[in-house]
């Protein structure tokens, strides 16, 4: 399986996709520092949102397939630059996050990924694990049998 980078501001839902990427009971946790896992990489909000740490994201993409954007549907501005995506050499996809929660406009979040580069976009919510597969099919390699295809 393709591993992905997952970068975004705090609490815009990246280790509550991790955990149900994968398959784990969802439970609140502040991530502290990076989670370099198998094939997902959960990163802390704060490097994404502080340039001295942003370094850091720069360097863990080099160690993913794919680098995961997320926004929150609910987010009222978006930390990512326009066309900041053509500075990455790996693929970059945008993944919308909370996109049930009653304050959500996804269709901004949607505008303001595809303003930074991004042409796949993932719409989820990783609570009740809507979008889940789509994102782990689109990670899928060659020989890679994922769980419902057993």
């Amino acid at each position: 399986m393709k591993k992905i980078v997952l970068m975004g501001r705090s609490e815009c839902g990246k280790t509550t996709l991790t955990q149900a990427l994968k398959g784990e009971k969802i439970q609140y946790h502040k991530t502290q520092y990076v989670n370099n896992f198998d094939v997902i990489i959960d990163t802390p909000g704060e490097y994404a949102q502080t340039k001295h740490l942003g370094y850091a994201l720069a360097l863990y993409s080099y160690e993913a397939d794919v680098v995961g954007l997320l926004l929150s549907a609910t987010e009222p501005y978006s930390l990512y630059p326009p066309c900041c995506t053509s500075m990455c050499n790996r693929e970059v996809i945008g993944i919308v996050t909370k996109i049930h929660d009653k304050k959500a406009d996804v269709a901004r979040a949607e505008r303001w990924l595809r303003l930074t580069g991004c042409k796949k976009i993932f719409y989820v919510d990783s609570k009740n694990y809507e979008g889940i597969p789509e994102i782990l099919e689109y990670l899928k390699e060659d020989g890679d049998v994922l769980p419902w295809e057993t």
